[in-house]
Formats: C-alpha cells, structure tokens, sequence
C-alpha cells in the first residue's frame, strides 16, 4: 500500500485496503517530531472530501494545538504511544474537564470521544504522543472556530498561554 508525503506534516495512503507498518508510523513520529510545527499526520481517508476521516497523527510535546470547535462534528482519539491530556474549555476560558489519555496499557483513558461543539485542545506529557483520530468529513478550514480567549498559532503569547494551562491544568487534579 503506498504512502505518500503530501506535505512536511501530511501523508496519504492511497488503495482501496490501507494498512500501516511500524516503518510507516516510525515516519510520521521522525516528521512529527523534527518538522517546524511539531506534528504529522497519515491520513487512511482518500481526501478532505471523504465522509469519515481517519488520522494517525504525531504530536511532538512543544505543539501547540489552539483551543477550537468543530460544531457539530464528533471526534475521537484511541492513543497508541504516549499521554497527553485532552482539555476541554469553557466557552470562557476556564477549564471544564481534562481527559488524562495513555496507551491501553497506561490504565488511564486510552479512548476518547467528544460530540458536543466544545472548545478544547491537547497537551502532550511525554516526547510525543501518537494517536488515531476519527471524524467526520468533509473537511472545511472554516468549520474549526478558534477560541478568542487563546492566542494564535505563532503568536509570542503562546508559551505564556501553554505555561498558565499546563498550571490549571496539573491544579485541577488536585483540586
């Protein structure tokens, strides 16, 4: 099954059976990990247009994911390497729920799903974490509502931001 590198962050499986190798995932993780944003995907759907998609993606621990919302579009995440936390906001800011996340093995949550147009955004504990991700298509930039209350992308009040809910966030489990 051929994979094919569409971007520094994006790689395409294409056929009609998809099946992903361990040299496979060691590619996404190297790129995820090295690549000027910090992330990778390998999509197993044929393109933004497909109804379900279907994502292995990389997030090296220095990504930055803006809290978003996707509306109506349900999303879930089954970890297969690595914990992070999957924060979920307020429409104001505060944070409402954190779902600790690790391998199967972790014994925390090794599988999530949000269905309701929340704001959230992931942090990663370790080096990286890798992830399977499903949703539904199609895709449409437009449809991801950024938070106001969070700084943008590249934005140098980023690493303040990160620092202030990595703190709410290691709070909140104490509470």
């Amino acid at each position: 099954m051929p994979i094919t590198m569409k971007s520094d962050e994006v790689f395409q499986a294409t056929g009609g059976v998809v099946q992903v190798r361990a040299a496979d995932v060691a590619e996404v993780v190297r790129k995820g990990t090295t690549n000027a944003r910090k992330r990778s995907r390998l999509c197993a759907h044929p393109g933004p247009d497909d109804t379900l998609h279907e994502m292995l993606i990389c997030l090296d621990r220095a990504t930055y994911i803006r809290p978003h919302r996707h509306g109506a579009k349900p999303e879930s995440f089954h970890v297969v390497e690595g914990e992070l936390d999957v924060v979920i906001f307020h429409d104001d800011g505060g944070v409402r729920e954190v779902v600790r996340m690790g391998p199967y093995q972790s014994g925390t949550a090794f599988y999530y799903r949000v269905m309701e147009p929340c704001f959230h955004s992931v942090l990663i504990h370790t080096p990286f974490a890798l992830f399977h991700e499903t949703t539904t298509g199609p895709f449409n930039r437009a449809d991801t509502e950024f938070a106001v209350w969070s700084p943008a992308e590249g934005d140098p009040g980023v690493p303040a931001f990160v620092e202030r809910l990595r703190a709410a966030v290691a709070a909140s489990r104490t509470a």
